[in-house]
C-alpha cells in the first residue's frame, strides 16, 4: 500500500502548517510564523515541501506545484532585499499561492507516495536508455522511478541535462517544460541537493507527461550549417564584445518575425561572438522586443525569464555546448514569449511611477476572453516612457528596484509571474554592461504595470495584519 512521502523531522510539523491550515487564515498565520523568528530559508522550504506532496498537476500549467516551485528563486532574492515587513510579503506571497493549490478541488486532494529507486541492471547508462524510452513513451511514473536512481549516481547538472534533453524540445508546446525544471534548480541551490529526491519529481512527471512530437530539426541545422560544435567557441564574454552585442541586441529588438532570431544568434555565434555574448544580446534585445509590444498579459513575461535562466545554462561548466545551443536557439518559439515627457527629479520620477501603477484601470478580473487577447492601456506605455527617462538621467537604479519589488508583493493574480518577472530584470541589469543594462528595468515597469493590481487579496489581507 502507497505511503505518502515523509520529510525529515526538523521540517515535518512546518510542511504540516502549510498544508492543513485553511486557505483564509494561511496569510496572517504565515506572518505570525515569521514575525515569531521562523527564518526565510524554513518557511519556503516548508511552503515548497508541502505544495509538491499534497497537490497534483493539472492538465495545462497553472496549478499544482508549477508556480510556488518556479517562483522560489525570485521570492527568497527578493525577500533578502527588501527591509522591515515589506521582507516578509514575498515569502507569505510564495506560502498562499502553494496553500491556494492544495486546497484546490481542481488539484487534490493529491498524496505524493513514496517511491524507489529503479534501475536496469543498476547501470547507469541502461537506466538512462530506459528513462529516454519511457519519455518517449509519456510513461511518467517510471521516470519518477528512474529519476530517483540516477540522481544517486549523477551530479545534479547532469540529471539537468537529461531533463533539458526532454524540456527543450517540448519549449515549443508551453515555455514551461524548459522552465519547471531549470527554476526548480536554481531553489534548490539554495535549499540543498537533499531535496532534489522530492521537490524534482514535480518537474520530472511534468515535463515526461505524454506531449505532441517535438523536434529540433530547424534548430540542429543551424547548429550543423554553422559548425557551432566543431568550432573553438569563446565561453566568456568581455569588453571587446561590447559593440557587436549591441549590434545584436538591436537587430533583435528590431526584428518583427521571432522566428529570424535562432539564425541571428547562430550567424553572430559563428562568427565569433561569445557564448555568454549571445545570451546578453538576447536578453536586451528581448527587453527591446517586450517595450515594442502592446500586449496587456500580466503573464507574458517569459521575454526576460527565458533568457534569464538560459544566461544561468550557460554559466553551467557541466551542462555540454549542444544543449546550451538549443536551449538559445529555442527561446523565440515559447508561446508566453509569441507576443516626450517632462523633467523630473529623480524622487519625483520615483513618486511619479509608482503612484501611476498604482491608479492604472484594473480592467477585467475575471475576463471572458483569454489572456493573450489583452492588450495595454496607454497609461502603460506612459510608465514605460516615464522610466526611459528615469535611465536617460542616470538615476539610482536601486532606488527604482526597490519600488518595484514592493509592487510585486502585492500581486497575487499572476501566480508567482511578476516575483519571477521582477529577479529576472533585476538579475538581468547587474549581469547585462552598463550602456545596455537600462532596457530591462524600463521593460520591468511596463510589466509591472500591466499586472499590477488585477487580484491583491493576500497583499490587503497582509496590510491589515502587518499595519502598512
Amino acid at each position: 500500500m502507497a505511503q505518502r512521502v515523509r520529510y525529515p523531522d526538523h521540517i515535518e510539523p512546518l510542511v504540516e502548517f502549510v498544508e492543513e491550515t485553511t486557505p483564509d487564515r494561511i496569510v496572517a498565520a504565515a506572518h505570525d510564523k515569521l514575525t515569531a523568528g521562523t527564518p526565510v530559508k524554513e518557511m519556503l522550504l516548508a511552503s515548497a515541501l508541502a505544495v509538491v506532496r499534497s497537490s497534483d498537476l493539472p492538465p495545462g500549467h497553472h496549478g499544482g506545484p508549477l508556480h510556488p516551485l518556479c517562483g522560489l528563486h525570485a521570492v527568497r532574492h527578493i525577500a533578502a532585499r527588501l527591509s522591515g515587513e515589506y521582507a516578509k510579503m514575498p515569502v507569505i506571497q510564495n506560502v498562499a499561492v502553494a496553500n491556494k493549490h492544495i486546497h484546490s478541488p481542481a488539484m487534490g486532494p493529491y498524496m505524493l507516495a513514496e517511491a524507489r529507486t529503479v534501475s536496469e541492471n543498476d547501470d547507469v547508462d541502461a537506466t538512462v536508455k530506459a528513462f529516454r524510452t519511457a519519455v518517449s513513451r509519456g510513461v511518467y511514473n517510471a521516470c519518477d522511478h528512474y529519476y530517483l536512481y540516477l540522481l544517486e549516481k549523477l551530479s545534479p547538472m547532469q540529471v539537468l541535462e537529461l531533463l533539458l534533453e526532454v524540456g527543450v524540445p517540448k519549449n515549443q508546446l508551453d515555455d514551461h517544460y524548459f522552465l519547471f525544471p531549470v527554476f526548480t534548480w536554481r531553489a534548490l541551490e539554495y535549499f540543498g541537493w537533499d531535496y532534489a529526491k522530492y521537490l524534482g519529481r514535480a518537474p520530472v512527471r511534468y515535463i515526461t507527461r505524454p506531449t505532441n512530437p517535438a523536434m529540433l530539426m530547424d534548430v540542429d541545422e543551424l547548429i550543423r550549417k554553422h559548425e557551432l560544435l566543431e568550432r573553438d567557441l569563446r565561453a566568456k564574454t568581455g569588453e571587446d564584445e561590447t559593440a557587436a552585442i549591441t549590434a545584436l541586441a538591436d537587430e533583435i529588438g528590431r526584428c518583427n518575425e521571432f522566428g529570424e532570431i535562432p539564425a541571428m544568434l547562430a550567424r553572430a555565434l559563428g562568427g565569433g561572438l561569445s557564448l555568454e555574448g549571445a545570451g546578453e544580446a538576447l536578453s536586451v534585445g528581448g527587453s527591446t522586443l517586450f517595450l515594442r509590444s502592446k500586449t496587456g498579459n500580466p503573464m507574458d513575461v517569459h521575454i526576460n525569464t527565458g533568457a534569464n535562466t538560459r544566461r544561468y545554462l550557460l554559466r553551467q561548466p557541466e551542462l555540454s555546448r549542444r544543449i546550451k545551443l538549443q536551449a538559445l536557439l529555442v527561446w523565440n518559439t515559447g508561446p508566453e514569449v509569441r507576443m516626450a515627457l517632462p523633467a523630473h527629479t529623480q524622487d519625483a520620477l520615483l513618486e511619479e511611477i509608482e503612484s501611476l501603477i498604482s491608479r492604472l484601470p484594473v480592467g477585467e478580473r475575471l475576463p471572458t476572453a483569454g489572456l493573450a487577447s489583452w492588450r495595454s492601456t496607454d497609461e502603460v506605455k506612459h510608465a514605460a516612457a516615464l522610466a526611459q527617462q528615469y535611465a536617460e538621467n542616470e538615476y539610482a537604479p536601486e532606488a527604482l528596484i526597490d519600488v518595484l519589488a514592493r509592487i510585486a508583493c502585492r500581486d497575487n493574480f499572476t501566480e508567482m509571474h511578476a516575483f519571477k518577472h521582477h529577479q529576472a530584470t533585476y538579475e538581468e541589469f547587474y549581469a547585462t554592461r552598463p550602456s545596455l543594462r537600462w532596457r530591462h528595468l524600463v521593460a520591468a515597469v511596463q510589466a509591472s504595470a500591466i499586472s499590477h493590481g488585477r487580484i491583491q487579496d493576500v497583499f490587503d489581507h497582509a496590510a491589515e495584519v502587518m499595519h502598512f
